[in-house]
């Protein structure tokens, strides 16, 4: 493994908090995963970085070289960074890019971003990279490997400001149940959590805490739900189709033939549409056009569903960011 200059990060995350666990909240990443992180990197570096007993964790001498270094190269980086910015800034006209990166986990903004900037600027270079994971596509806009990340996070949470990213909200929706046509809670236009207490249930996979607040709600509603099943979103379809499982879902989301959704009642979970960028990079001036597409984005894909519009009426807190500040 090479290190890299997030590797570096988390040494300084652990030693400015004397804690793994309390650097992980830092961090925004479970504290597995930052523990596997850390001894990725005493391995590439030859060693213990810290030493760890009830008391926390204190660098070691090898700690110690690493974070003296760590202290001189990241405020170096960042001004690297700034000081390119505004290089490749100079003369520019900030309203445009002539290219666009954009990092997206899926969902109802991705598609109609590209299609808006694809009628706005024809010749625009614009790709895209698709992944499940929030830290991942944080990770590579903080690494200038793209431009903008489009993710959904679970209930009121942004992700962690640590990857040091600005985060725009574009939707925040209520979760709703994936079923058959013909499933008895699917008459109604909402579902009582309650009334599932015996399904099975499935879910996309990722890093958030989806699964854990799923439990949470399911507790609050007097049960404790079968374990979830994680997979991609046809997996899920098929679990569904087949009657093996109820999944749950955005409310953006079209059902095949066969399947319907609906909002779960006193919406106990909530998805949050978001887009990140880099505060320091050219991206920074062309945000708010961004965020204006997606917002556009999610209007027009969630006007296709008329029931979820109407149930947004008496939840108005919900839905695009437009549409609760109306």
């Amino acid at each position: 493994m090479n290190l890299e200059l997030r590797h570096l990060k988390v040494v300084c995350a652990i030693a400015e908090t004397g804690s793994v666990t309390k650097a992980a909240s830092l961090l925004g990443l479970a504290q597995p995963a930052l523990t596997a992180q850390l001894q990725r990197i005493e391995r590439t570096l030859g060693g213990p970085l810290f030493e760890r007993d009830r008391r926390g964790a204190r660098p070691t001498a090898l700690g110690e070289l690493v974070l003296s270094r760590a202290r001189v190269l990241l405020p170096a980086m960042k001004g690297l960074q700034d000081e390119a910015a505004r290089l490749a800034g100079s003369g520019a006209d900030e309203s445009v890019m002539t290219r666009y990166r954009i990092g997206a986990i899926g969902g109802p903004v991705i598609g109609g971003m590209v299609h808006r900037l694809s009628e706005a600027q024809p010749d625009a270079q614009i790709s895209t990279h698709a992944s499940y994971y929030v830290e991942e596509l944080a990770t590579m806009v903080l690494a200038g490997k793209l431009d903008y990340a489009q993710v959904g996070v679970c209930g009121d949470a942004i992700p962690s400001a640590d990857y040091g990213l600005v985060w725009q909200t574009i939707a925040v929706d209520g979760v709703c149940v994936l079923m058959p046509d013909d499933h008895p809670s699917a008459k109604g236009v909402e579902v009582d959590l309650a009334e599932l207490a015996d399904e099975q249930w499935v879910a996309g996979t990722g890093d958030g805490c989806f699964s854990d607040c799923f439990a949470a709600a399911c507790a609050r509603a007097g049960f404790t739900p079968k374990r979830m099943l994680e997979t991609d979103i046809r997996g899920c379809v098929d679990m569904v189709e087949s009657g093996l499982a109820l999944a749950v879902c955005q409310p953006t989301f079209r059902p095949p033939a066969g399947l319907t959704h609906r909002p779960l009642q006193g919406a106990p979970l909530r998805w949050r549409q978001v887009l990140g960028w880099h505060p320091d990079s050219p991206a920074a001036r062309v945000a708010p056009r961004l965020v204006g597409m997606a917002g556009e984005a999610y209007a027009e894909v969630a006007a296709r569903n008329p029931l979820y519009i109407e149930w947004l009426e008496d939840h108005p807190q919900l839905g695009g960011v437009q549409l609760a500040a109306a």
